[in-house]
């Protein structure tokens, strides 16, 4: 193989986004210019899911390029490290002579953890309970800001909305486009590198900026689709969990929280130009492949649902655009590939676009080969909340053990799945099917919801919700107290270290070849107070107590 010059990897990855909520998808009502640039100049896959739709199972998918049968976790596990002897997607590119940064959130544990990367910038949400205080915490600290990121009163997981409280510069998501735009600027020249930046938004807390929730005020927002099944009493049994989990707005409320979520996804946009402009100036972009995914989706009240953690295309199916370097042919500009990928794909297409080895790990399959998936499989959750979905590309069937109820669409003519076909005899032919393809990819507990190759699930009991008096992952202000005394200790080694130094500059004097006899001397007289015979020396104190 002929020597080839190695891209740059843009990675852009956002956290909570469907794929449906973009410009280039079809949407009449989001802006994303930006996005939309980048997909009309590289192949957008409107047929891309994450095969758990849940953070940490979906990262992992990305780091390792595996399913979540083999990186091990499909419910969300925080405290779960990552799997051992499985080589990272960061890893394998630094082992192939790539500078690798990440910046933003990565959600693995220990947080600290760099799993490959030579360096990381990290903001995990106030996540300090698991052991670490981030450096945007830091950050705001520095500036006196230290624990009032979430002054703001809106939760991690909830649909309540204000705009961002602190001035526009100290927003996460500026602050994780600064640094993004620093490490490209400090990168080696003499080497490629990878860059995955991370946002946390459009995830809740909903805290856009003002500007740009004002972008919104005078758009007519579509309400969300809600399918005839969804109002049904006798719907399945985890989709009544989530729907009694979180509290169903009024229409007015529920048009507010899609326009504060629109603005969250319209200011990263406008920010990426800020790292795409970086790349030009630094004359690198023309040799930067350039990625956008989200780690899920988010419902936003479709069906009468919130957040993720189910099948249905806002929360599984995701944003996955590619786009390569003028001279990659491999990727062809402005096209819409439907077929079939997922997260764990992505990893051996970065790999494959840079012409490295895919280590035998992946599970995944490069997006730039002919060889494409007849069948997609994902998972979610254990016990009474257990969801599993198979799909051939164009009839979706979901799979509820607890009270074992299955769903299916056909995402052709019903893309927001209005019309649950499970139950119509024409299309048993199409179901059967899908549930062959199904048995095969259970494992685990799973098995114990089969008898043979017939489906049985499991009784679901009564469910009473109790009050959420963690109020959906509230944070609050004890980190003010954690980040103040974290900035005191490194205030307090920095001091330590300065003396450290100028102990080394006297003792390295000492020892140099060109001794300079009247500042050894100086040096000495000041230390231990020396005095030479018929001297008197004043001690004049300071009120500077440093000094």
């Amino acid at each position: 193989m002929k020597k080839v010059n190695k891209p740059n990897i843009l990675f852009l990855c956002v956290d909570q986004w469907p794929g449906k909520f973009l410009g280039c998808a079809g949407h009449s009502e989001i802006e994303t210019p930006t996005i939309d640039r980048i997909a009309a100049s590289g192949v957008q896959f409107t047929r891309a899911y994450a095969e758990t739709p849940i953070c940490i199972p979906a990262r992992r998918s990305i780091m390792t390029g595996t399913s979540p049968r083999a990186h091990g976790d499909r419910i969300f596990q925080p405290a779960l490290p990552m799997p051992q002897g499985m080589p990272t997607l960061p890893q394998t590119f630094r082992n192939n002579g790539y500078q690798a940064n990440a910046i933003g959130k990565i959600h693995v544990y220990p947080q600290r953890n760099r799993i490959g990367f030579d360096d990381v910038i990290l903001y995990e949400e106030g996540r300090s309970n698991l052991g670490s205080v981030d450096d945007y915490e830091i950050h705001l600290a520095e500036n006196g800001f230290a624990g009032k990121q979430n002054m703001h009163g809106m939760s991690q997981n909830e649909f309540s909305w204000t705009t961002w409280h602190l001035e526009d510069r100290y927003h996460p998501t500026n602050w994780i486009t600064l640094e993004a735009c620093r490490s490209i600027k400090r990168r080696d020249p003499t080497r490629p590198g990878l860059w995955f930046v991370s946002y946390n938004h459009p995830h809740p807390p909903l805290v856009p900026l003002k500007q740009y929730f004002d972008r919104y005020k005078n758009t007519q927002i579509t309400a969300p689709n809600i399918g005839s099944w969804a109002l049904k009493e006798d719907r399945p049994y985890p989709i009544k969990l989530i729907q009694k989990t979180w509290d169903q707005l009024s229409d007015k409320k529920l048009e507010d929280t899609r326009r504060a979520f629109y603005a969250l996804c319209t200011h990263i946009d406008h920010q990426i130009r800020t790292i795409v402009g970086t790349l030009r100036e630094e004359k690198i972009l023309d040799n930067t492949i350039i990625v956008f995914c989200s780690d899920h989706g988010e419902m936003l009240g479709e069906h009468g649902l919130y957040a993720k953690r189910v099948m249905y295309e806002n929360s599984s199916n995701i944003p996955m655009i590619i786009s390569g370097t003028p001279n990659e042919k491999r990727l062809k500009k402005g096209f819409k590939d439907n077929r079939l990928v997922a997260l764990q794909d992505v990893m051996p297409t970065l790999l494959d676009l840079a012409y490295i080895q895919i280590p035998e790990t992946c599970t995944g399959i490069s997006m730039i080969k002919d060889l494409k998936r007849k069948t997609l499989y994902c998972e979610a959750q254990e016990g009474v909340t257990a969801t599993r979905m198979i799909t051939d590309c164009q009839y979706k069937l979901i799979w509820y053990p607890a009270g074992n109820r299955w769903q299916m669409f056909d995402l052709n003519d019903d893309p927001y799945e209005k019309n649950d076909l499970s139950n119509n005899q024409s299309y048993k032919k199409q179901m059967i099917n899908l549930q062959d393809e199904l048995i095969k990819e259970l494992y685990g507990c799973d098995k114990k919801w089969l008898k043979g190759n017939n489906f049985i699930g499991f009784k679901a009991s009564n469910f009473i919700p109790a009050p959420d008096r963690n109020l959906s992952g509230q944070r609050g202000l004890i980190s003010y107290f954690e980040k103040k005394q974290v900035l005191n200790t490194l205030q307090n080694k920095e001091f330590s270290l300065k003396k450290q130094i100028k102990d080394l500059d006297f003792k390295n004097s000492l020892l140099s070849d060109n001794l300079d006899l009247d500042y050894i001397e100086t040096l000495i007289r000041e230390r231990i107070i020396f005095r030479k015979k018929n001297e008197t020396i004043y001690i004049i104190k300071s009120n500077d107590t440093k000094k």
